[in-house]
């Protein structure tokens, strides 16, 4: 969609917009990205900037998919997640990020990467440190909420680490069943294993997701693996 003005140029508007108004920045920039012909900013600004891993899998994504995102440590999969979930409004949802491996503080200064600032209510995000995070708990949840929902969870490998959870198989079973009944959508960020780095592909499959305990890959909708900037997006 072709804009009216460069994008440097909306955003002065918005700033002038929010100060005659008054209104706060981030609705300044909303409205102006609606007479644009956009949802919202994130909208307006994830179109501008081309596509990344992180749009093209948004593009890919319909209610119910139970997703896998794979990468090597480094390549920006929870980059990729933590976007996910802050563009779930492009799609109408709220979005949710569960992860056992980072704390707030590291949350926040991706969230800065990304230009997100949570206080402003730039876009609608959860975030989940909780050492509790499993497929019961995510659950639990989102189990009274009313809009639908974009779930990022970090990661895969660290759901079952505690003894009174359920095993993996039995959580990523729940958690497409969740899926397929809200017709949410759930993004599983995986690690891949250190053999690939030897195996000359350019991007890691399901054969390269690292399994500590057993796991039939195939029960997810779909796969997305990141390395080196490129991403492939594969349906089982």
């Amino acid at each position: 969609m072709q804009l009216s003005a460069p994008i440097h140029r909306l955003k002065h508007n918005a700033k002038r917009m929010a100060r005659q108004k008054p209104i706060a920045l981030h609705e300044a920039l909303d409205h102006i990205a609606v007479e644009e012909g956009f949802q919202s900013w994130s909208h307006l600004a994830a179109a501008s900037a081309g596509e990344t891993p992180a749009t093209a899998m948004m593009s890919n994504l319909k209610p119910g998919d139970l997703v896998l995102l794979g990468a090597r440590p480094g390549q920006g999969k929870t980059r990729v997640g933590l976007e996910l979930a802050c563009m779930a409004a492009i799609l109408g949802r709220q979005g949710y990020f569960f992860t056992l491996d980072y704390h707030e503080r590291d949350i926040a200064d991706l969230l800065a990467s990304l230009n997100v600032d949570r206080a402003a209510g730039q876009f609608p995000i959860t975030v989940d440190t909780s050492d509790d995070v499993s497929a019961d708990y995510v659950i639990s949840r989102l189990q009274d909420t009313t809009s639908p929902a974009l779930i990022v969870v970090d990661y895969l490998q660290l759901l079952d680490q505690k003894r009174v959870n359920s095993s993996l198989p039995e959580q990523i079973a729940a958690l497409r069943k969740f899926v397929k009944t809200s017709a949410a959508i759930c993004v599983v960020i995986s690690q891949i294993d250190r053999m690939f780095d030897l195996s000359g592909k350019d991007l890691p499959d399901v054969s390269d997701v690292r399994l500590p305990n057993p796991l039939d890959l195939s029960v997810f909708d779909k796969t997305c693996f990141l390395h080196n900037g490129a991403i492939s997006i594969n349906t089982p």
